[in-house]
């Protein structure tokens, strides 16, 4: 039986005859899909850039003043700290420990906070850690001084990390166990490794 080359046959063709005569495109093609890939999976420019946040403590209320309460505060110096923009929130630290390093360097410390409403924050202070992609902020069940992996396994998911570099608060869910909870993890979801952690608990 004599074979008939169809549309498909001739396109292959097509391709392969294309690929014969500009060896130097198609080797452009595929360095470029290559570094494509590694920039989008593994973000080394993360290395060199920081993501800079700074949040105020949680429960603060911004309480701006028009412009003739200004005028009589300027007046009156006894009144000066009813210039100040904010309010100090009630809050109770319940615990707090400094990060140390677990893949990559990291200082600052992780607090736990509970404000007057009854809603309890963990809050990164003087906090910088170098980048990367897909972190995420955990509360372990593992102690501090875990190896690495244990701190894969039980954990409340608090979200992506804000930024590498600044203070920053998360609420946790209502119902946890603050007393189960040990440590607090930066992590990296994409390739299950841990960057840094602190000691929240016993």
């Amino acid at each position: 039986m004599q074979r008939t080359d169809g549309p498909a046959d001739y396109v292959d063709m097509s391709i392969l005859q294309s690929a014969r005569r500009h060896p130097k495109l198609i080797g452009i093609a595929v360095l470029g899909a290559a570094i494509l890939f590694v920039l989008v999976w593994f973000q080394p420019q993360k290395l060199i850039l920081d993501s800079q946040v700074s949040e105020s403590l949680p429960g603060t209320t911004s309480q701006p003043l028009d412009n003739e309460d200004q005028t009589e505060n300027r007046s009156d110096e006894g009144s000066a700290a009813n210039n100040s923009i904010g309010s100090r929130p009630k809050l109770e630290v319940l615990a707090s420990g400094d990060f140390r390093a677990l893949a990559h360097s990291v200082s600052g410390q992780a607090k736990l906070l509970e404000v007057e409403s009854g809603d309890t924050y963990l809050r990164l202070e003087d906090f910088m850690v170098e980048n990367g992609p897909d972190l995420r902020v955990y509360l372990s069940m593992a102690p501090s001084g875990s190896e690495s992996a244990a701190f894969g396994d039980d954990f409340v998911d608090l979200g992506a990390l804000k930024g590498n570099v600044g203070d920053q608060n998360y609420r946790i869910p209502p119902g946890n166990d603050l007393d189960s909870l040990k440590s607090a993890v930066i992590w990296c979801r994409r390739f299950s490794v841990g960057f840094a952690v602190a000691p929240i608990g016993g």
